[in-house]
C-alpha cells in the first residue's frame, strides 16, 4: 500500500493514458446538457463546480436498461457491486459502499433503509424508479453533505423525471430477455407513457405505468445446485405529476407514485437452501410551489414516503416463527431562495425530516428520528474564474448539530477547457437500526443477531479533488485526482475463525482512505462513428487494520464504440473491465477475505427505426458469457451468462 496524498502509480498510468484521445466518458456527447445536482442552480457538465457525468434519455432508449444500476453501468467512478448472492446489486462511487450512495428523484430522497438492513443492499430503492418516466440521470461523484446533508459521502444520483408539456406525447415499450447459459432468467418488461395538456396553458399532466417480470435464474457454477444466482422478480409501478400554471410566474406541481416489488430466491446457506420471500410497496406523495419573482425564485415542497416490507424469508423467521412487517414513513419539508446579487449568485434553503420506523419482530416500540437543516451557497463570478462557496448545518435529535463546509474553483482558460478543485466536508449519521439497543437484525445466516450500539458516532469524511475537462464539438476529456479520509466509519462484526458469539454488535473505524485518479473522454472518428471511454483507478485502505477495504476493485474501465451505420440504424458495442478485489467469502468457521480477479465483459445492441413511431431493439450482453474465478463463484457471486434480448418502443 502507497503512502502520500495520492497513488503514484495509479496517477502515472493515468497521465499517460491522458495523451490518447481514445479515452472516453461513455456518456458524453458533443453537446452539453445542463445539470442542476451540483448546485442547485443550472450549469453545463463543463462549467459545474463538481464532478458530473449525465446519462440522458437518448441513452436509455439506446440500452437495454430495467433497473437504475443496469442504466449507471459504464459511467466514470461508477462501480455496480453484487450486493447478494442472489442477483442483487449497488450503485458504488468511488468505491464507498451503496450506503454512502444518495439516491434523489427530482431532488427528492428516496430512502427505505431503515426497513431493510444493509446486508439487503438498497436494491428495492434503485428498481423502484420506472424506466420510462426518466428524463436524465446525474451522477455527482464525491461528498456533497453542504447542500445534501447526510448519506452523500460517495456522491449522488438524481433521477430527473420527464415533464409534462403542451402537446400530447405518448409511448409503449415491450422488452423480453433470454439467457443462453443456464435455467430460467427469462424476463418481460413493458410500459406505457402518456404526457399532454388537460387545460391549454393551465394544466399538465403525465403517467407512467410499468410492469416487470423476471424468472430466477440458476448456473451450474453455484456451489449448492437448488440455489438461485438471481432471485425471481415481480414489480409493477405507476407514477404521475400534475402540474398547475398559476400564473407566468407560478406553477403548482402534485406528484404520486406506487410500486409493489416481489422477491423470491433460493439461496446458498452453508451447502442447504434457504428461501428468501420479501414484497415491498411504497407509496410517495410531493407536493411543491415554484416561483419566478422579479428579483428571487422560490420553492417550496412537502414529500411524503412510506414503504411497507413483508418479509417471509427464513432468516426472519428461523427466530422468531413469524414474518417481518415493517413500515418506514419518511416526511419531508423543505425551501429554497435564489437570487443574483452582482456577481453573486446566493442560495438559501432549508429542511425538515422525520423518520419513522416500525419492525414488529427487530424492534419493541416504534423508532422516530428528527432532523432540521439550514444551508447556504454562494457562486460568485469573478471573470474567469467562479468560487463556490456553501455550507449546510444540520441538527439531528440523536447526534446533535454538524457542520458541513464546502469550497470549489473553477477557473475557464478558454470557453472549452477549464481546471477545478476544491474541498468539502461531508458525515453520515448512523440509522435506527445500527443505534438502537432495541433493534436486533437476524446474521451470520440465522445462527446469530446484530443489536443496535447506541455509543457510535457519525461518520465524517473531509474530501480533496483536483482536475480538468475539455469538450469541442468533436472531442473532449477529463482527468481527475481525488482524495478522500473518513473518520468513524462504522461497521458490524463478523463470524471468523475462534470469534462465534451470538449477539453482535457495530462500531466505529477510525480511519479509511479512499484516493485515486478518474479519466474520461470522447472522440468522433468519422460522421456517425464515435468512441468514448473512462478509466477509474482507486486506492482504498482501512487505516487501522492496513488493509485494503473489501469490494473496492483497484481499476475499472468502460468503452464504448457507437456507429449509426445507417440514419435509422443505430449500433453500439461496450467493454466493461471490473479490476480484482478483495471480498467476503463464507466458510463454515466464519468469512475470510479473499482476493478475486478482475473480469471483462462486452455488450452489443442495435436500434433500427423500422417507421418514424416504431423503434425496433435488439441485442445481446455479455457477449463472450464471462464468468468470475473461484474465489467469487465460493461467494456465490456469479455473472448472469450470455442474455439475448429484443423490444419494441411505439411513439404516439
Amino acid at each position: 500500500m502507497q503512502s502520500g496524498c495520492f497513488p503514484l502509480r495509479p496517477l502515472a498510468v493515468a497521465l499517460g493514458l491522458l495523451t490518447l484521445p481514445l479515452l472516453v466518458q461513455a456518456n458524453d456527447t458533443a453537446h452539453e446538457t445542463l445539470v442542476i445536482t451540483a448546485t442547485q442552480t443550472q450549469h453545463t457538465e463543463l462549467s459545474a463546480p463538481a464532478s458530473v457525468s449525465v446519462v440522458t434519455r437518448r441513452d436509455l432508449e439506446k440500452m437495454n436498461a430495467t433497473t437504475l444500476s443496469e442504466a449507471l453501468k459504464g459511467v466514470t467512478g461508477v462501480n455496480i457491486a453484487p450486493a447478494s448472492a442472489y442477483g442483487r446489486s449497488e450503485i458504488r462511487l468511488r468505491g464507498l459502499e451503496g450506503d454512502y450512495t444518495l439516491l434523489l428523484i427530482d431532488g427528492r430522497r428516496v430512502n427505505s433503509r431503515e426497513a431493510l438492513s444493509s446486508a439487503y443492499a438498497n436494491d428495492f430503492d434503485l428498481s423502484s424508479i420506472p424506466m420510462a418516466a426518466i428524463e436524465r440521470i446525474e451522477v455527482l461523484r464525491g461528498p456533497i453533505s453542504s447542500l445534501y446533508g447526510a448519506d452523500a459521502l460517495g456522491g449522488v444520483v438524481n433521477v430527473i423525471l420527464r415533464k409534462a408539456g403542451e402537446h400530447t406525447e405518448g409511448a409503449a415499450s415491450y422488452t423480453s430477455t433470454h439467457p443462453t447459459e443456464g435455467d430460467g432468467g427469462d424476463g418481460n418488461r413493458g410500459s406505457g407513457y402518456l404526457s399532454g395538456a388537460l387545460i391549454d396553458r393551465v394544466l399538465l399532466g403525465n403517467l407512467v405505468v410499468e410492469g416487470n417480470h423476471k424468472q430466477a435464474w440458476q448456473s451450474d457454477l453455484s456451489r449448492n445446485a437448488g440455489s438461485d444466482a438471481s432471485e425471481k422478480r415481480e414489480k409493477w409501478s405507476a407514477l404521475s405529476n400534475l402540474t398547475w400554471l398559476i400564473d407566468p410566474r407560478q406553477e403548482l406541481a402534485l406528484g404520486g407514485s406506487y410500486a409493489k416489488d416481489d422477491r423470491l430466491a433460493h439461496w446458498n446457506n452453508y451447502g442447504t437452501t434457504v428461501q428468501n420471500d420479501q414484497q415491498m410497496e411504497r407509496l410517495g406523495l410531493h407536493l411543491t410551489h415554484s416561483g419566478r419573482w422579479e428579483h428571487v425564485d422560490s420553492r417550496l415542497g412537502y414529500a411524503f414516503e412510506q414503504a411497507d416490507l413483508h418479509d417471509d424469508s427464513q432468516l426472519m423467521t428461523a427466530l422468531t416463527q413469524r414474518p417481518g412487517e415493517v413500515t418506514q414513513t419518511n416526511h419531508t419539508v423543505d425551501g429554497q431562495l435564489s437570487t443574483q446579487l452582482g456577481d453573486h449568485q446566493v442560495t438559501a434553503g432549508s429542511e425538515y425530516r422525520i423518520n419513522e420506523l416500525k419492525h414488529n419482530v427487530n424492534l419493541t416500540k416504534k423508532a422516530s428520528v428528527d432532523q432540521y437543516a439550514l444551508y447556504l451557497q454562494d457562486e460568485i463570478g469573478l471573470g474567469d474564474l467562479t468560487l463556490t462557496l456553501s455550507g449546510r448545518l444540520d441538527d439531528h435529535q440523536t447526534y446533535g448539530s454538524e457542520f458541513s463546509p464546502r469550497a470549489y474553483a473553477l477557473y475557464a482558460l478558454t470557453d472549452a477547457w477549464v481546471l477545478k478543485g476544491g474541498i468539502g466536508r461531508a458525515f453520515k449519521a448512523p440509522t435506527i437500526a445500527q443505534t438502537d439497543a432495541d433493534y436486533a437484525v437476524p446474521a451470520c445466516r440465522g445462527r446469530c443477531s446484530i443489536i443496535g450500539n447506541p455509543d457510535l458516532e457519525p461518520e465524517t469524511a473531509v474530501s480533496y479533488e483536483a482536475g480538468t475537462a475539455y469538450n469541442s464539438p468533436h472531442y473532449g476529456g477529463a482527468l481527475t485526482l481525488f482524495h478522500n479520509d473518513i473518520r468513524n466509519k462504522i461497521q458490524s462484526d463478523a463470524w471468523s475463525a475462534n470469534h462465534r458469539p451470538s449477539v453482535m454488535t457495530y462500531y466505529n473505524v477510525d480511519d479509511s482512505r479512499i484516493q485515486g485518479v478518474e479519466l474520461s473522454g470522447w472522440l468522433t472518428l468519422q460522421p456517425g462513428l464515435t468512441l468514448s471511454a473512462n478509466a477509474t483507478v482507486l486506492d482504498a485502505e482501512d487505516k487501522s487494520t492496513g488493509l485494503d477495504l473489501y469490494k473496492t476493485p483497484e481499476h475499472t474501465f468502460n468503452a464504448a464504440l457507437a456507429w449509426q451505420a445507417l440514419p435509422s440504424l443505430d449500433t453500439r458495442l461496450s467493454w466493461n473491465y471490473v479490476g480484482s478485489q478483495t471480498i467476503p467469502v463464507p466458510r463454515m468457521s466464519g468469512a475470510t477475505y479473499e482476493r478475486s480477479e478482475g473480469y471483462h465483459t462486452f455488450d452489443l445492441g442495435l436500434v433500427w427505426q423500422a417507421m418514424p413511431q416504431l423503434d425496433i431493439r435488439a441485442g445481446m450482453t455479455n457477449l463472450t458469457n464471462a464468468q468470475r474465478d473461484g474465489v467469487a463463484t465460493d461467494a456465490d457471486l456469479i455473472l448472469e451468462g450470455r442474455t439475448l434480448y429484443a423490444g419494441l418502443d411505439y411513439r404516439l
